[in-house]
């Protein structure tokens, strides 16, 4: 690769900046999900039963998968022709505005049906930011980094998701507990979503210190620039694009089933009260940060793919388990069974990034890994959380395990035919 004459990123400011970004998304994120499950069913949703009502508010919780594609094909487009920097801060902005405005929204009870209706085109603004945002992360710490530590950097704004979620576990933990559940229902359940706008501010302010990626300066001066980076993707990555998404749905799949579906069954069916269940979730998240970057060491090792089809084989066996741990609500087997599905998604979510990466080059490499990554979201966790309550409770738990394991094959067979083509950085 040429010497960049400007100024590179520094070490800190690459792995700061991708993991404080990501950190933030994804505590947005998660602080929905935990509320789509503990506040929003009885605030925007009263007049349906305790089960309609938490189906109705997991369908709010989905639209932002089903957004994620336009923000990934929006800022992946403005990503790849005039930079990653820029593009970076935008999302950033989109995705911080969209949940602060949550924290001011009145409830069905003062404004009616447009109450679940201004929540849904808050929580579409956040799947926006969230499909520019992660695409560009990744970005900003692969593109800067050694080819044999390509894992271990791209592992960097994958932390921020298990970060995000402690932070966002943590803040609705602190709240139940002191205060309060009239209160907590009442105005607490706001504070959060506002507060990040403090974390936006901060984000913001590292997100302009950095500048562009090598990889990305040098396409621009060898004149690589494509015009419209989507329909080069259509044209000619297809393989890319279709199996990197069928290989990534395993990961969101089981991510949300041990989080948004463990949650709500656990507090709903077991008889697991909200304040064990967070616990429990809290704790299950440590095993998914640890192993994060246990994957990237090794994936840096033996290879992306390599250690992707090792992580996706684990989870497809796990999946046979699922009634063993869920169905005698033994609290013990319940936060085992949380503590190993998250030690999985650690092993599978570390490399993810980087190995969606490096599918394509760099001018149109933003675009494809989000839209890779995003596409996968929504056939793999859009609607995942409806579909296992629903299968859980209509036939049993062991439905929803072999629902796990399904897709795991379909990932499996997408990791062994997806293109092997190499592609510099």
């Amino acid at each position: 690769m040429e010497n960049n004459p400007k100024k590179k990123n520094s070490l800190k400011h690459v792995l700061f900046g991708s993991l404080i970004g990501t950190t933030i998304e994804f505590f947005d994120f998660y602080i929905y999900a935990n509320a789509a499950v503990l506040v929003f069913p009885q605030l925007f949703f009263p007049d349906s039963n305790p089960t309609m009502a938490t189906l109705e508010s997991l369908a709010t919780f989905s639209i932002a998968f089903l957004s994620r594609p336009l923000g990934s094909a929006f800022f992946g487009h403005y990503g790849d022709k005039i930079g990653r920097k820029f593009t970076l801060v935008a999302a950033l902005l989109t995705m911080g505005i969209s949940t602060v405005a949550i924290g001011f929204l009145p409830s069905y009870a003062s404004i009616g049906v447009a109450a679940p209706l201004l929540l849904m085109l808050c929580r579409f603004g956040q799947g926006v930011g969230l499909g520019g945002e992660w695409g560009g992360a990744v970005l900003l710490a692969i593109e800067n980094a050694p080819p044999n530590k390509r894992a271990w950097y791209g592992m960097f704004p994958q932390l921020g998701a298990p970060i995000g979620l402690l932070l966002s576990g943590g803040t609705f933990l602190f709240l139940t507990d002191s205060m309060s559940n009239e209160a907590f229902m009442d105005y607490g359940w706001r504070i959060p979503f506002i507060a990040s706008s403090l974390l936006v501010v901060v984000g913001f302010y590292i997100r302009t210190k950095i500048t562009e990626t090598p990889s990305f300066e040098n396409s621009k001066k060898e004149q690589e620039e494509v015009k419209v980076p989507f329909l080069t993707l259509v044209k000619s990555y297809k393989n890319q694009l279709i199996f990197g998404t069928f290989a990534a749905i395993t990961t969101f799949l089981v991510f949300y089933l041990m989080t948004v579906f463990t949650l709500s069954w656990a507090t709903s069916d077991l008889g697991i009260v909200k304040r064990d269940g967070l616990l429990i979730q809290l704790f299950s998240v440590l095993f998914f940060a640890i192993f994060i970057p246990v994957s990237a060491v090794v994936a840096d090792k033996i290879g992306r793919r390599k250690m992707l089809i090792i992580a996706t084989a684990a989870i497809a066996i796990f999946g046979f388990f699922f009634s063993y741990f869920l169905s005698s609500g033994n609290i013990i087997l319940v936060t085992t069974f949380a503590c190993i599905g998250m030690a999985l998604m650690g092993f599978t979510y570390g490399p993810l990034g980087t190995f969606l990466s490096e599918l394509f080059p760099t001018n149109v490499r933003y675009s494809g890994a989000s839209l890779t990554f995003n596409m996968a979201g929504i056939l793999g966790a859009a609607f995942a959380p409806m579909i296992a309550i629903w299968l859980a409770s209509t036939y049993s738990v062991s439905y929803v395990g072999f629902y796990l394991t399904i897709a795991a094959c379909i990932s499996l067979f997408s990791f062994l035919v997806i293109s092997k083509e190499e592609h510099k950085f």
